[in-house]
């Protein structure tokens, strides 16, 4: 494999596109330039959506962080409804079964 990482050949070849990239084409140029396997493509992936340089958007497309505006990159949190222990309390006496790890298959 070349000394370069795959996250090093992604960030250069999504920097030379005008518009954001479909994963596939970028892990089809990560392959044709390093010849890793498919075995690496998890990884890699895992290794791409932690680089700070790199901006997961719609359909599994790709952007370098530094084109997009933060307004365009990020989740408004306060509008995600989370359960409090309340919300928790009335699921469990709604009459849903909650099977133990003793009753599992496993």
């Amino acid at each position: 494999m070349s000394t370069r990482s795959m996250t090093d050949i992604a960030y250069e070849y999504v920097g030379k596109r005008k518009t954001s990239v479909p994963f596939a084409k970028i892990w089809a140029e990560v392959v044709k330039t390093t010849g890793v396997s498919n075995d690496h493509i998890a990884q890699f992936y895992s290794d791409l959506t932690l680089d700070p340089r790199f901006v997961s958007m719609k359909d599994n497309k790709w952007v370098l962080r530094e084109r997009v505006k933060y307004e365009d990159s990020h989740i408004d949190l306060s509008e995600i409804e989370l359960l409090d222990d309340e919300d928790e309390s009335e699921t469990e006496g709604s009459g849903q079964e909650v099977m133990s790890t003793e009753e599992s298959d496993y």
